[in-house]
């Protein structure tokens, strides 16, 4: 049977449940158990598909094609696994199916309650999600005392009974405030954090304390005293340089030891030696590169979680320190943003807004040589840019922005021209790509076929698809059954690829995607001042 953690958060949220969940399996997984991560999200959405980013960050597509909570990225980059549909599901989910059985009549004509219909699904889905594994760790959403997180924190009470108390752990991640006028942490904060959640009937077995400075031994001793634990299972969580050192941060502490025994649960291995070396070469890089991330949503960072991440993990692959500038497209002086770059990023994105300062920056890259990657939406506008100001064909579009566009190089499938429910019924998941030999990409993965994660609906219109690639720019990646273009790249220039898919989704830091690895690279010889033109030798396609 499989053994639960449940990690709640109290006080304020973005406190980082979901970095202290997958830190927490991290060093589960080092001792050679097998673990897996499921994220609890009480809002009433069916999922983050169609939320704004400035409210809910990226949305994380997994290789099934669900659209999940960015959360699942840190657990798949953490555990270097794929996370599928069964590892997120929300409360509009939950009263989604619940509902659909009433109507079919499944409940018998009883009155259909939070306690027990609502609960009992909520546990189903946790029990399927946990199903093969020695762990589940269960991230619940929101902070303790939210009334939309209730069934969940409940559904976690309930569990911990139906299992018993040897197979169930309850973790509290809360914040311990720094006053800089008297230069103290305050831990009155958590301990009515503690004291709401054990309002609700349950007690928390570990406590994670945010901070922005260490926590003295006698703080931890007073918040074990008035939280009802011992002092050892105080953790401190002060900021860190990079996310990847708090597994290392919560080993120094012997919380895998603490979770061990307190689950009774035997663990033969302790492998996190690779884990540790990678987070010191991340924190002493021998290089630096620049690299400008040209979107819209510059000013939530949580909006490009996943690129931010691969873009790092590139950097490791070359022992390189990635500096992210965010420059926002829809800002007047963009070009100005742009100097200094070594690369230039546009990441994915939907509607029109800031679209044609990132076909500047798309522009920029090409005319001055500067490597360019362009993902999903950066693909679709690299060849609006092109056509364009290569081929002339003026104001050429994607019929998303101009549905009247005279040359519209970028449309959508008819398949899609039917859909009329927004939510889950983009090209989702993952696909095979065919790769043409000798190409950029071709390179950077060392093989001919490979399979990346798509969100999207419009696509390269292959009408156009001849005269742009005898006017230089290639597509060197398709998706055979439907002959889609998935990856172009630019003769004649140091390093200019982009793709129709979302690499950043599959990138690891013990693993870095091949892409942002060569992406790097070429920034990096930009930096030193050697970028090598390619010969641009391309097998037919």
């Amino acid at each position: 049977m499989s053994k639960f953690v449940f990690v709640t958060g109290g006080v304020v949220s973005s406190l980082g449940k979901g970095i202290s969940a997958a830190s927490l399996a991290k060093l589960l997984q080092g001792r050679g158990l097998k673990v897996t991560l499921l994220k609890c999200d009480p809002y009433i959405n069916v999922d983050p598909g169609t939320m704004n980013p400035y409210q809910h960050g990226e949305v994380f597509v997994t290789e099934d094609g669900a659209e999940t909570d960015l959360d699942l990225g840190h657990y798949e980059r953490f555990l270097n696994v794929d996370m599928h549909h069964t590892n997120n599901f929300t409360a509009g989910q939950v009263y989604e199916t619940v509902i659909a059985k009433e109507r079919r009549g499944e409940f018998l004509g009883n009155t259909v309650q939070v306690i027990p219909h609502i609960t009992d699904e909520i546990k189903s889905r946790i029990r399927l999600a946990a199903k093969g594994h020695d762990v589940a760790i269960v991230e619940i959403g929101g902070t303790v005392g939210d009334i939309e997180s209730l069934p969940f924190v409940e559904a976690a009470r309930q569990l911990g009974l139906e299992v018993g108390k040897e197979n169930v752990l309850y973790v509290h991640v809360t914040l311990l405030p720094y006053i800089r006028a008297s230069e103290e942490l305050k831990t009155k904060p958590t301990q009515h954090s503690v004291g709401k959640l054990r309002e609700i009937g349950i007690n928390p077995d570990l406590i994670i304390c945010r901070s922005e400075k260490p926590v003295t031994p006698d703080l931890r001793a007073k918040i074990a005293m008035f939280c009802s634990v011992h002092k050892e299972a105080v953790v401190q969580a002060p900021d860190v340089s990079t996310i990847y050192e708090v597994p290392v941060v919560f080993q120094k502490q012997g919380v895998d030891e603490q979770v061990l025994m307190l689950l009774r649960q035997r663990a033969t291995g302790k492998d996190f030696d690779s884990w540790k070396s990678m987070v010191e070469r991340l924190k002493n890089p021998r290089h630096e590169v620049n690299i400008v991330l040209a979107g819209k949503y510059t000013g939530v960072k949580d909006a490009y979680k996943s690129v931010d991440e691969a873009l790092v993990h590139g950097g490791l692959a070359h022992d390189a320190k990635v500096k992210i500038r965010y420059v926002d497209t829809a800002a007047s002086d963009l070009q100005g943003s742009l100097e200094g770059a070594d690369g230039i990023i546009v990441p994915g994105g939907f509607g029109d807004r800031g679209i044609e300062g990132k076909l500047l920056a798309i522009q920029a890259a090409r005319e001055g040589l500067i490597p360019y990657f362009g993902l999903c939406l950066g693909m679709q506008l690299a060849v609006i840019e092109y056509a364009r100001n290569v081929l002339k064909l003026a104001n050429a579009n994607s019929t998303e922005f101009d549905e009247a566009t005279r040359y519209p190089v970028i449309d959508i499938l008819p398949e899609q021209k039917k859909v009329t429910v927004k939510g889950a019924t983009m090209r989702l998941g993952s696909y095979p790509c065919t790769v043409r030999k000798g190409s950029l990409a071709h390179r950077a993965y060392g093989a001919l076929t490979v399979n990346e994660r798509h969100r999207h609906r419009f696509e390269m219109n292959n009408k156009y698809r001849k005269l742009i690639e005898e006017a230089g720019l290639q597509v060197t990646g398709t998706f055979a059954p439907k002959d889609l273009a998935e990856i172009v790249e630019l003769r004649d220039h140091p390093w200019f690829l982009a793709t129709q898919f979302h690499p950043e989704f599959k990138s690891r830091p013990e693993v870095p995607h091949p892409l942002f690895s060569a992406f790097i690279g070429a920034a990096l010889a930009r930096a030193r001042g050697r970028a090598p033109r390619p010969q641009g030798t391309y097998a037919k396609s």
